[in-house]
């Protein structure tokens, strides 16, 4: 960290005592994925189970007020919500706040995800990967738990989304695609789809190259064969709806 986030912490750690910062060494390469998810399990290992819901936070966003009693409002409106939160605004070039969620209405962003205890210990926690905060959803709905987004709960994000995200990135985005089980020609119309929002071709190319390094390396699969099943059929699903 540069800005003293270390500080910061063992400053309200001192005055409340629910609050424990947890130091740990990891290399300075921006990696979705792998790195955010293993420093939520090193705090997650130091947990008990009394909890009712998880959350998943990143330290660049700026929650409205009350966020969390609406997100505890949510979960008890119905059983069925496995996971839920708000949308993400971020600064344009005039430094006004606006929502830029690129993704499906349906789609909580990973630097903000709130999990029911029973949808978080049915999806096996989250994954050490590339395209955990995808296959997490996938994996709710797989378990019959709904995906609940409040536009009210307008969340103010630091940082762009993709900002430091670079080739390698993308590449691993291939990779993610492949463990998803996704196959090539989903993996190829969700690239299209990435590279249009982008208005990078290149997208494109890089995440089959990394679907197909993948597929070459073996690399082991996210989910089941049953699980991947049904994140085909859901992704075929929703293609047409689109479409039609």
């Amino acid at each position: 960290s540069t800005d003293d986030t270390a500080a910061i912490i063992r400053k309200y750690s001192d005055q409340y005592p629910h609050i424990r910062g947890i130091d740990i060494l990891s290399s300075d390469q921006h990696m979705p994925g792998s790195k955010v998810v293993a420093a939520f399990n090193k705090g997650l290992s130091t947990l008990d189970e009394n909890y009712d819901f998880i959350v998943k936070l990143d330290a660049d966003i700026i929650l409205p007020e009350n966020y969390f009693e609406n997100i505890i409002s949510i979960f008890k409106s119905s059983g069925t919500i496995g996971i839920a939160g708000g949308f993400a605004y971020e600064k344009n070039p005039e430094g006004e706040w606006e929502l830029n969620h690129p993704m499906n209405t349906d789609h909580v962003r990973g630097a903000f995800k709130s999990y029911s205890k029973e949808c978080f210990k049915a999806i096996g926690q989250l994954k050490t990967a590339m395209g955990w905060d995808t296959v997490d959803e996938l994996l709710a709905q797989y378990h019959q738990f709904d995906i609940f987004t409040d536009p009210s709960l307008k969340v103010k994000h630091q940082r762009p989304i993709g900002k430091a995200y670079n080739k390698r990135a993308r590449f691993l985005q291939g990779k993610a695609m492949y463990t998803m089980r996704y196959g090539f020609i989903i993996t190829f119309i969700a690239s299209v789809k990435m590279a249009s929002k982008q208005g990078k071709f290149q997208t494109v190319i890089d995440n089959l190259k990394g679907f197909f390094a993948a597929k070459k390396e073996q690399v082991p699969y996210l989910v089941t064969t049953q699980e991947g099943k049904f994140i085909r059929q859901l992704r075929w699903r929703k293609i047409r709806q689109k479409l039609f």
